[in-house]
């Protein structure tokens, strides 16, 4: 009997004990064992790839940023890489070892460990999904347990000292649009004036998921970005523009530097845009904000990433334990 005989054959006789998504993965292993004459490396590479740039046009198309998509295909990469194996036929002890050995060798977090298992699992649960494999050997990878640390706020003196330490309009009205609606910097820098209701204290930004919602702003941030938009004499649709022509829309990275320049020049210590929306929901919860509204004030797909967001203050939880139990 030749080779392709007996495969047909052996996909007959399995046939009545596999389902279909099994019998396609029978004859696509039958195929690449028995018909591969190459065995090469670069086959190898080749698939890989293919299921690779697969798995990256379909996150692009659930609406991920091209910065995360990036992060998703260097970390899946480096896996690939390093076991030299076609991604189908990885096993659940070969990952675990990569990710140990990934741990030990880069002596980094078990936060950014688990990161990595995150992406690996997402990239295996999309090979089972498209049936290319019949089950995603990352489901018995446990998540990776991690130290919670309650993340530093910006207190009310560090925020006045910031407002009052910005060297130009613009900065002063970054800040404080920043501090009072807890958006992402990406969210921030993708603005547009014509997304902004002044008179009506909101903005409309595009986040994460290709996603819209409408945050908001205080009376602060209101009068600052008015004194901003009224001095700029440029005709960018941004919002925010770089201070010297040809004034060109703020970046991420823009935003970031002005902020670690400032923190250092006043001595209030390192300055993140992150810090202003762990800061506005810890604040919202504390003073009685149902977490649920938190949630969909900072655009979290899920209440979890919410409440990691929003840590407690202890002083309140002190003075509600004094309240309610003693």
């Amino acid at each position: 009997m030749d080779l392709d005989k007996a495969a047909r054959e052996i996909a007959r006789l399995m046939l009545p004990h596999l389902n279909a998504a099994q019998n396609r993965q029978l004859e696509k292993v039958l195929s690449y064992c028995l018909f591969d004459e190459s065995g090469s490396v670069v086959g190898l590479v080749e698939q890989n790839a293919s299921y690779l740039d697969r798995f990256l046009a379909a996150k692009r198309l659930e609406g991920c940023s091209e910065r995360t998509v990036s992060y998703y295909e260097s970390t899946i990469r480096k896996l690939l890489d390093a076991v030299d194996a076609p991604a189908c036929d990885l096993g659940t002890e070969q990952i675990r070892t990569y990710l140990s050995d990934y741990q030990k060798s880069g002596n980094v977090s078990r936060t950014t460990v688990d990161n990595v298992r995150r992406i690996i699992s997402s990239f295996y649960s999309w090979l089972e999904d498209e049936d290319h494999i019949i089950k995603s050997p990352v489901r018995r990878i446990k998540k990776v347990k991690s130290p919670q640390t309650v993340k530093e706020t910006y207190s009310d003196e560090v925020i006045e000292i910031l407002r009052d330490g910005s060297g130009s309009l613009r900065d002063l009205a970054l800040i404080d649009l920043l501090r009072s609606t807890g958006m992402r910097v990406g969210e921030l820098v993708t603005l547009d004036k014509g997304a902004v209701d002044i008179v009506n204290r909101e903005c409309i930004v595009h986040g994460k998921g290709d996603k819209d919602r409408v945050v908001y702003f205080d009376a602060k941030a209101k009068v600052h970005l008015e004194n901003y938009l009224s001095s700029r004499d440029d005709d960018s649709d941004a919002l925010f523009v770089s201070c010297r022509a040809p004034h060109k829309r703020l970046q991420i990275g823009g935003v970031e530097a002005m902020l670690r320049k400032l923190g250092r020049s006043l001595g209030v210590g390192r300055v993140h845009p992150h810090k202003f929306r762990r800061t506005l929901a810890t604040r919202a919860i504390d003073k009685g904000m149902p977490i649920e509204q938190v949630q969909v004030l900072l655009g979290h797909k899920k209440i979890d990433t919410t409440l990691r967001y929003a840590m407690v203050d202890q002083r309140n939880v002190k003075a509600s334990h004094r309240k309610y139990l003693t």
